[in-house]
């Protein structure tokens, strides 16, 4: 048999969830609703080869993104310095946002025209990927989701 002591507390327990469950209920037990989503990528550029790293960003990359925004792929990107503390930090960082983790179902077959008209092939653009790691190394990224408060 339960102990009065574990009665009370089991009986405060219920009441506190009783009290909680209506607000719960009405709008669904989540103080958020998911967001957009953001790629986050981190960049080092190499010595003395952060403005031609720029100037590629500036034009192929700024065109693949806003081909991308036309076509309803992306929502927005952007390229962020950043003050790098050690060696291992990046010095750039750049984002690209989604409407959801939905928009990267298919992303490839999504931007392979975009590519090809770009790069006129995949090819030629995955040669371009290689060619830019003389410019730069790429640390690594995240994926983030926004959570809107409600």
């Amino acid at each position: 048999m339960m102990s009065r002591k574990y009665a009370l507390s089991f009986a405060a327990a219920a009441m506190f969830a009783a009290w909680l469950s209506p607000s719960l209920a009405q709008d669904g037990g989540r103080a958020y609703t998911e967001g957009p989503v953001l790629q986050v990528s981190y960049i080092r550029t190499e010595p003395g080869k952060f403005d031609e790293y720029l100037q590629y960003l500036a034009t192929t990359y700024k065109t693949i993104m806003e081909e991308q925004k036309k076509a309803g792929i992306i929502l927005d990107y952007a390229v962020y310095s950043n003050q790098p503390l050690t060696p291992a930090d990046p010095d750039l960082i750049l984002t690209v946002t989604y409407t959801n983790l939905g928009a990267l179902d298919n992303l490839d077959q999504r931007t392979d025209a975009i590519t090809n008209k770009i790069w006129g092939s995949l090819r030629a653009s995955n040669e371009a990927s290689a060619d830019r790691e003389t410019l730069r190394t790429q640390l690594g990224g995240r994926l983030l989701r926004q959570l809107m408060l409600k």
